[in-house]
C-alpha cells in the first residue's frame, strides 16, 4: 500500500502546477521590482535638467500553450524610452543656456583628460543630450552641468559654418584682432545751390588703419556746376593726404535716364576710381590710402543710381547727413559670448563688433527611443537608433533652439503615484499567491501524516 502523499501525486491530487504557480508568482514579483526601480529612478530625476523617464512594459511568458493542459507562465519586464517626449522648457538668467523645442539633440563628448595650458582631450565615443544647461568653464569650453563639452561647427573669417566636420566648441577669450576700414557708407543730402557764403560742406569720419589705429577720413563736397558737385576725399594722417576728386552728376543733366536728384553718373575722376553707371546699379568710390603699412584700398559707398537711398541733391539750403558708418575696428578685448537662435555662437568685443565663431548643429536619429542611456543624461548611438543626422536648427525636421531656456525633465510626479500604487498592489498580489501556494503544498504534505 502507497502512502497518503504518494497515492495523491500518483491520483493527480497534488498538481505541478501549484510549483509552477509559485515560480510565475516570483516572475511577477521581479517584474514590478524592476517597475518600481523605474519609478524610483524617475520621481529622482523629476528636476533633472533634460532627463528623459523611463517606463516598464510586461511582457507574457508562456510555458505551455494547448488548451487541453494550460499551464501557468510568466511575466518579464521591459524598459520602455522616452526620449521622443520632451520636457516643458522654462526660461534661465544663463544667456548661453539652450533647449531644443522639437525633435533632436545636441552632441556633446566626455572630457578624458586635461592638459597642463587647459587644453582637452575627449573620449572619441559620439554622445548626445537634451541637457543644454551650457556655461564656459576656465579654459573656454562650453560645458554642461553633467560635465559634457558642446560640439559643433567651427565658422571661417565670413562667419560661414564649416559643415565637414564637428568639433568641441572652445572660445579664445583674448584680444580681438585689429579690422582695417574697407568701406565707407554715406546717406545724405546736398542743397540743389550753395548757401551764401558757404564754400564748402565737409564731413569727417574715424576709420582704421592695419593696425587698428584710428585716422580721420575727409569729405569735401564743392560745387563746380548746376546738378554737379565735387566730392575731394582726404586723410590728414596718410603719407599722401590727397587721395583724389570727383564730380557727381545729379539728374537727366547726367546724360542717364534718371530721376531728378538722383545720382546719374561720376565725371572728372583724379586719383578715385568710381563706378560706371547702372540703372539702379552701386554707386561707388574707390581710394587707396596709405597710414604706413601699404596700400590699403577704401571703398566709398553712396548708394545706388537713381535711387535715393545714398546721395542726393535737394531743393533744401543745408547739407544733411542721415548715416554715416565704416567697417573698421581696433583690437578689442572680448565681452561676453552669445548664441543666436540659428545656432550660431558669437564673441561679442568691448569696442561693440562681433564675430561668429562657430555654429551649433541638431543631430537626429529615425528611431531615438533604441539610443543607449549613459550617466549624465546622455545617450549613445546604437544600430537600432538609425543614421546619424546633422543639419542647422529648424531644417530638415530639426528641432529650433529656444536661447537663454533650459528644457525639464519629462516626468510627472502625479503619473508616477499613480504606477506606484498600481506597482505596489501588483507586488502584494503576487505574494499572497506565494502564500497560498505555499499553504496549499502543505496541506498536501499533510495528507503523508
Amino acid at each position: 500500500m502507497t502512502s497518503g502523499l504518494a497515492g495523491a501525486q500518483q491520483e493527480g491530487f497534488v498538481p505541478m502546477s501549484l510549483f509552477s504557480s509559485m515560480t510565475t508568482a516570483i516572475s511577477g514579483l521581479k517584474a514590478q521590482s524592476q517597475a518600481l526601480s523605474n519609478i524610483a529612478g524617475n520621481v529622482a530625476n523629476s528636476q533633472t535638467i533634460g532627463f528623459k523617464r523611463v517606463d516598464t512594459t510586461f511582457e507574457d511568458l508562456v510555458a505551455q500553450s494547448a488548451l487541453s493542459e494550460p499551464g501557468p507562465g510568466g511575466v518579464i519586464a521591459n524598459n520602455q524610452g522616452t526620449t521622443m517626449i520632451a520636457g516643458p522648457i522654462a526660461q534661465s538668467d544663463n544667456p548661453l543656456s539652450l533647449a531644443l523645442a522639437g525633435q533632436g539633440f545636441f552632441s556633446v563628448s566626455r572630457p578624458a583628460a586635461r592638459a597642463a595650458d587647459g587644453t582637452l582631450a575627449f573620449n572619441p565615443a559620439q554622445l548626445f543630450t537634451r541637457a543644454g544647461d551650457f556655461t564656459i568653464d576656465r579654459d573656454g569650453y562650453l560645458m554642461n552641468s553633467s560635465g559634457y563639452a558642446l560640439r559643433g561647427w567651427l565658422a571661417d573669417e565670413t562667419g560661414a559654418p564649416n559643415r565637414a566636420a564637428l568639433t568641441e566648441l572652445r572660445v579664445d577669450r583674448g584680444i580681438s584682432a585689429p579690422v582695417p576700414t574697407e568701406t565707407v557708407r554715406l546717406v545724405a543730402s546736398l542743397p540743389s545751390a550753395l548757401p551764401e557764403g558757404t564754400t564748402e560742406f565737409v564731413t569727417t569720419l574715424p576709420i582704421f588703419d592695419a593696425l587698428g589705429i584710428e585716422r580721420q577720413l575727409r569729405l569735401g563736397w564743392t560745387r563746380p556746376a548746376a546738378d554737379t558737385w565735387r566730392l575731394t576725399l582726404r586723410a590728414p594722417d596718410a603719407a599722401t593726404p590727397a587721395l583724389g576728386s570727383v564730380d557727381l552728376q545729379f539728374g537727366a543733366t547726367s546724360g542717364n535716364p534718371v530721376q531728378a536728384g538722383t545720382l546719374g553718373r561720376f565725371t572728372n575722376a583724379t586719383t578715385l576710381v568710381p563706378t560706371v553707371f547702372a540703372a539702379n546699379g552701386p554707386a561707388q568710390v574707390n581710394a587707396t590710402v596709405n597710414f604706413g603699412q601699404g596700400a590699403q584700398p577704401l571703398t566709398l559707398d553712396l548708394g545706388r543710381f537713381g535711387s535715393t537711398t545714398g546721395i542726393t541733391q535737394t531743393g533744401r539750403p543745408e547739407y544733411q547727413v542721415q548715416a554715416i558708418s565704416q567697417d573698421g575696428a581696433a583690437a578689442s578685448a572680448f565681452s561676453f559670448l552669445s548664441i543666436d537662435p540659428t545656432g550660431d555662437v558669437v564673441s561679442n568685443y568691448e569696442n561693440g563688433t562681433t564675430r561668429v565663431v562657430a555654429r551649433v548643429p541638431v543631430v537626429n536619429f529615425a528611431a531615438p527611443d533604441e539610443l543607449e542611456r549613459i550617466d549624465g543624461q546622455a545617450f549613445a548611438s546604437t544600430p537600432g537608433a538609425g543614421v546619424v543626422r546633422i543639419s542647422d536648427a529648424g531644417t530638415a525636421g530639426a528641432a529650433r533652439i529656444s536661447v537663454s531656456a533650459r528644457e525639464g525633465s519629462n516626468v510627472d510626479l502625479a503619473t508616477e503615484f499613480s504606477k506606484l500604487i498600481v506597482a505596489q498592489r501588483a507586488y502584494s498580489a503576487n505574494t499572497r499567491i506565494v502564500t497560498s501556494a505555499d499553504q496549499m503544498l502543505q496541506e498536501a504534505i499533510n495528507l503523508a501524516r
